[in-house]
């Protein structure tokens, strides 16, 4: 029984018996004896069972595994790697079939290749997911093939693994390496200026290619006949709380990818980037009602509880009540802090009903409202029309895109700092944001 799972008949022994058939079939209509069709048939089976028995012969002819991370990492391009080994003491031709996740919908995660005796090859490929939560792999399934070509044995290996996608930790360790090699220009981070300087000094140093002129200690130069300068260590232990709309608003998808998914791998980004500049980072999110809120911190184990806490965050897909965020803000957030938005608003009219508690939010704290572009519309205000149809869809299109920009100078008049941003610029933008208001010593 085992055998008969295992085994799978080949294109070439199906072709091999419609050549048979046919040659019987013309033996039949010219009246001529069977005997060569016979001769060919018999040769074929004799083949045939030579075959199962090359591949059969020996219990284990291949090995191999699945190779990934213990978790993957959401919105970004994740490694799977299948490692085969070869057995047989002869060449072979694999058809390999990996069993993804039902989240992907792909079938098309096949390869071919040929292996030499006790040969071991590597296949590479790539899966980005979308959205968060638990993800189960089923089996690698490599079909073996000998020379001869006419059967063929199936072997599984690394079968049925739970792997959990949490928000985008790859972009996390990206954004820390670059920081930590002063390469965040790359990525589209700007460098700011500094205004003005702290006043709370740290210690006097010899100076270095790039400081500061006008912090030279003149009188620590005198003394150590060599240029000597103050240095002053930047404002510490700020608090700064990324708050994230879990609303019917949040829901709408960009890249495959839902803008809340997006808030989240930006959160969980500017959180590591604030406890690196020694700053506290912290969470609130909220829907219709008042969702998780993590005390602002940076402690060792505070980014691990960010991640664990941004991975369970699920949508009701309702309404966001803004009047809950405001009291929820007044109650929990006694410290002046800084206060990341991550929100959408599609019209002036949805900013305006909302804006009296940003307002009040902003009288106690640094807000910043971070809503998104939709790049749907502007690829449509783009496209050349053609009939009517098109240009009454430009012009509501347009009519969008200006009520965006309204938005953010309806903000601005009220002096809330805001950010309008694609999705995909979202992480970059937000880390801009933060260290420009650092350098301007706002927080």
């Amino acid at each position: 029984m085992k055998l008969l799972k295992d085994l799978f008949l080949t294109n070439r022994l199906f072709t091999a018996i419609g050549i048979i058939l046919l040659l019987f079939i013309v033996s039949f209509i010219a009246g001529g004896l069977y005997i060569i069709p016979e001769i060919i048939f018999f040769f074929l089976l004799a083949a045939f069972f030579a075959d199962v028995i090359l591949l059969f012969g020996k219990t284990k002819g291949m090995t191999g595994e699945r190779t990934l991370a213990d978790k993957l990492s959401n919105g970004d391009e994740n490694e799977i790697v299948i490692k085969l080994r070869c057995l047989y003491p002869f060449k072979v031709s694999l058809r390999v079939f990996d069993e993804t996740p039902h989240q992907f919908q792909r079938r098309d995660v096949e390869f071919n290749l040929k292996l030499k005796p006790n040969e071991t090859q590597s296949i590479n490929y790539f899966l980005r997911p979308v959205k968060r939560g638990e993800y189960s792999f089923g089996a690698v399934n490599s079909l073996v093939t000998s020379p001869l070509g006419l059967a063929s044995r199936k072997f599984s290996f690394s079968a049925d693994k739970n792997v959990p996608v949490y928000p985008s930790y790859i972009q996390l360790r990206k954004y820390e390496l670059l920081a930590i090699h002063n390469r965040l220009a790359e990525t589209g981070i700007k460098k700011i200026r500094r205004i003005g300087h702290n006043q709370e000094f740290e210690l006097i140093k010899e100076y270095t290619t790039g400081d500061d002129f006008r912090t030279v200690n003149w009188e620590a130069t005198a003394r150590k006949s060599k240029l000597m300068i103050n240095q002053y260590q930047d404002d510490r232990s700020q608090q700064v709380y990324s708050l994230i709309d879990k609303g019917r608003a949040m829901q709408m998808p960009f890249n495959g990818m839902s803008l809340l998914d997006y808030a989240i791998n930006a959160s969980l980004v500017i959180s590591n980037v604030a406890i690196k500049k020694s700053d506290r980072a912290g969470l609130l999110t909220f829907q219709h009602q008042m969702g998780t809120y993590l005390k602002a911190g940076n402690l060792s184990n505070q980014m691990a509880t960010i991640q664990k806490v941004l991975f369970n965050q699920k949508t009701a897909f309702l309404e966001t009540d803004y009047s809950a965020l405001y009291a929820s803000v007044r109650r929990s957030i006694s410290q002046r802090s800084l206060l990341l938005l991550f929100t959408n608003f599609e019209s002036v009219q949805g900013l305006k009903r909302q804006l009296p508690y940003l307002l009040a939010m902003n009288k106690l704290h640094l807000l910043v409202v971070i809503f998104f572009e939709n790049s749907e519309l502007t690829e449509l205000i783009n496209k050349k029309a053609v009939e009517l149809k098109d240009m009454y869809r430009q012009a509501v299109a347009e009519k969008f895109s200006y009520d965006k920009k309204l938005i953010v100078q309806e903000l601005k008049k009220h002096g809330v700092q805001c950010i309008l941003t694609l999705p995909e610029n979202l992480t970059v933008n937000t880390i801009n944001k933060y260290l420009e208001l650092k350098a301007r010593n706002l927080i």
